[in-house]
């Protein structure tokens, strides 16, 4: 498949996905559990049914493989989901795992023993800089959040954990990728498997929160109704929401497999980058999300930095000549 059609679908299917997301969390903060397990949920069904051929397809690739990947993919996806509960706004949310860029670059450096051109790690620094900006602007927004108790030491408090979490889903996000882009050296590009087997191993998972779906679940339940023209009857909004939700994120992450049996992991992480950007934009229009002057200088830090390292924006000219050969 040529990337261009992977790369397409990502940004359609996530750019919406992030609209019924937010609209999700906006009314349930506490919902990321029963959104990440419907996910999975989804995913898994439509994965036994066409690529597994109903479990009589076995896997290519050692499942011993697969559990790795999934410890990591199911704490990324539950950790990006529960931060909303930890005074998170969402286009911070967007904006600090653009970062996954340099937590890939440094995780490259230290386990690939990779080398790079002294302009990415230029595009890089503006990139971090760009999210840490963005962070501190927003900590002015948690009295507004939600999410808040009404205690303001406890609800900083609770967006330091939730900026700690972001923080440890950024490097578990890139290693993540780098061990996905290892192993389909070593036994070929296999996503639409690798796509069901990491969405189906972890749903035993999510019993440890039981409790926390279950109040999720309930406040669905209660949600105002929305009635479909076609069927003549209703079902609660949110549960509606959830519906678009796992449709528009099966597109969104299916893509993502497909790219990364195609690309490189860094570029993979570059072109995310670029769709959560565009992402920014679609919840500060749609949403009328607070957006600060400061906001807007780090998000155009990030740009520039993610410019710069697709070479758009060429420094190299600029810069000392390096004789490295084994820089990217």
């Amino acid at each position: 498949m040529h990337p261009a059609i992977p790369i397409s679908l990502l940004f359609v299917g996530c750019c919406s996905n992030v609209i019924f997301l937010e609209l999700l969390v906006s009314q349930v903060p506490g919902c990321g559990s029963l959104v990440t397990m419907c996910q999975f949920l989804f995913i898994t069904v439509e994965g036994f049914i066409f690529t597994t051929k109903f479990g009589s397809k076995k896997p290519v690739i050692p499942i011993s493989y697969y559990l790795y990947m999934v410890a990591m993919f199911f704490v990324v996806q539950v950790i990006n989901n529960i931060v909303f509960n930890f005074n998170i706004a969402m286009p911070l949310h967007m904006i600090f795992r653009s970062g996954t860029l340099a937590a890939t670059m440094i995780l490259g450096i230290f386990i690939l023993k990779r080398q790079y051109k002294l302009s990415k790690y230029i595009s890089v620094a503006l990139i971090t800089l760009g999210i840490i900006i963005c962070t501190i602007s927003s900590a002015s927004q948690v009295e507004s959040h939600p999410s808040k108790t009404g205690n303001l030491a406890n609800d900083y408090f609770m967006w330091l954990i939730g900026i700690a979490l972001l923080v440890f889903a950024l490097f578990m996000s890139s290693l993540m990728g780098i061990f996905q882009e290892k192993t389909y050296k070593q036994f070929g590009k296999h996503p639409k498997e690798a796509l069901f087997y990491n969405h189906a191993l972890p749903l035993p998972m999510f019993l440890i929160l039981s409790n926390n779906i279950y109040d999720s679940f309930q406040n669905f339940n209660q949600s105002e109704s929305y009635k479909i023209p076609v069927l003549g009857s209703g079902i609660p909004i949110l549960w509606a929401y959830l519906i678009c939700y796992c449709l528009t994120q099966y597109l969104c992450i299916s893509s993502v497999f497909v790219l990364t049996t195609e690309l490189t992991s860094l570029k993979v992480t570059l072109i995310v980058t670029l769709r959560k950007f565009t992402s920014i934009l679609i919840s500060i229009w749609y949403f009328n999300n607070p957006f600060t002057i400061y906001h807007w200088v780090g998000s155009l830090l990030v740009f520039i930095g993610t410019l710069i390292f697709t070479e758009l924006i060429n420094i190299d000219s600029l810069l000392p000549i390096s004789t490295s050969k084994k820089e990217v």
